[in-house]
């Protein structure tokens, strides 16, 4: 389902999978949308016209999908095969690229550059490939499974990562751990601000968390949701964000309670 970012108004829907979604993404024009299912296919839609373009199969559920923003052709797989695989849309019959290494199902992958990707996988680790070569050339080894992965957006690579009751970020050069957050709960999503050095988080308590990850210091948390918080993310403005919760909501949330935005607007009373 397509909505209008700064107002959840609705635009469409994109029908066509046999079963649950687990991952769904949109190029940076929202020309086209990817999506990522338990029907052991990932798909390819026209983000105007809803119509499904292309079909990538699989041999096990696809548990996330992106869009290099560099190459535009290119679409990122991940699945419970224990691959990740680079398909180009314009010739989607066999990846251009496959990734071994993991153990476990591969939850996400994301594009950290023109070289890079990054996953996640259920074997307690986070790995970087090297695209060319598709060799593994680092990686982070954790205590339990990571549950998310983000790349920072202000050109420093840093990677946002939740884990067990933890969220931490870490270079994505060195991968030097930079910053460690102990949460109450299992934090399932974490998502930075486009600009400030902010993040929010959500897990299993239902609330949300709002850090200032330089000072540390914990901004705000709150609680909206009847269920287990599963994914969050900024919009590209930084003004507003979105959690998915298993309660079958997705919210939309000002960034800065009070200003005019979107559907909400300040009235004098």
């Amino acid at each position: 389902m397509l909505r209008e970012g700064d107002t959840g108004d609705w635009i469409g829907s994109f029908i066509g999978h046999k079963g649950a979604v687990w991952g769904a993404t949109i190029t940076g024009n929202a020309e086209l949308a990817a999506t990522a299912g338990s029907d052991f296919t990932a798909k390819l839609w026209d983000a105007n016209t809803g119509a499904e373009l292309q079909t990538f199969e699989h041999k096990h559920i696809v548990r996330s999908v992106d869009f290099s923003s560099i190459n535009k052709e290119w679409l990122l797989t991940a699945s419970n095969e224990k691959l990740i695989k680079i398909y180009d849309v314009t010739a989607p019959t066999e990846p251009v690229k496959v990734f071994n290494g993991h153990t476990g199902a591969v939850k996400k992958a994301i594009f950290m550059d023109a070289k890079r990707i990054c996953t996640a996988s259920d074997d307690k680790t986070i790995k970087i490939f090297d695209i060319d070569s598709g060799n593994c050339i680092s990686t982070i080894d954790f205590p339990s499974p990571p549950n998310s992965i983000e790349i920072s957006r202000d050109g420093q690579a840093s990677l946002l990562i939740t884990h067990g009751k933890k969220v931490e970020i870490f270079d994505g050069n060195t991968l030097n751990k930079l910053q460690s957050f102990e949460m109450p709960c299992e934090m399932n999503t974490a998502t930075f601000h486009p600009t400030a050095r902010e993040f929010v988080c959500g897990g299993l308590d239902f609330r949300i968390y709002k850090y200032n990850f330089e000072t540390g210091v914990e901004l705000e948390s709150y609680k909206g949701h009847f269920g287990p918080i599963h994914c969050m993310s900024y919009s590209p403005d930084g003004e507003v964000y979105a959690s998915g919760s298993e309660d079958g909501t997705l919210r939309l949330w000002q960034n800065t309670v009070g200003t005019t935005y979107g559907l909400w607007e300040m009235v004098n009373v």
